[in-house]
């Protein structure tokens, strides 16, 4: 019994996220822009500057190090960073 309710919230929790993305591709069409999605993986762990992907970047959650060319950043602004990099790189391929 445990199993399928874990599996129903997640189905719903899954559901919860379409409807999110559908309602934002939406509202974004409607103000002249678009909605693109990238892949989330190593997004907070690849270094924006030289691109080197490793855990260790990520000492703490609020701050990224990179171990190869040095450069230091919050982690959310890092991943922001990379999120945008991606986009940029799908839309313009």
């Amino acid at each position: 019994n445990v199993k399928q309710k874990s599996g129903l919230n997640r189905s719903i929790l899954d559901q919860s996220w379409f409807e999110f993305r559908r309602q934002l591709s939406y509202k974004t069409q409607w103000r002249g822009g678009f909605l693109v999605a990238v892949p989330a993986q190593n997004t907070s762990r690849t270094c924006p500057c030289c691109s080197h992907i490793a855990k260790e970047n990520r000492q703490t959650q609020a701050n990224f190090e990179c171990v190869e060319c040095g450069y230091t950043e919050n982690a959310d602004v890092v991943g922001a960073l990379n999120v945008l990099g991606r986009g940029r790189a799908i839309v313009h391929a």
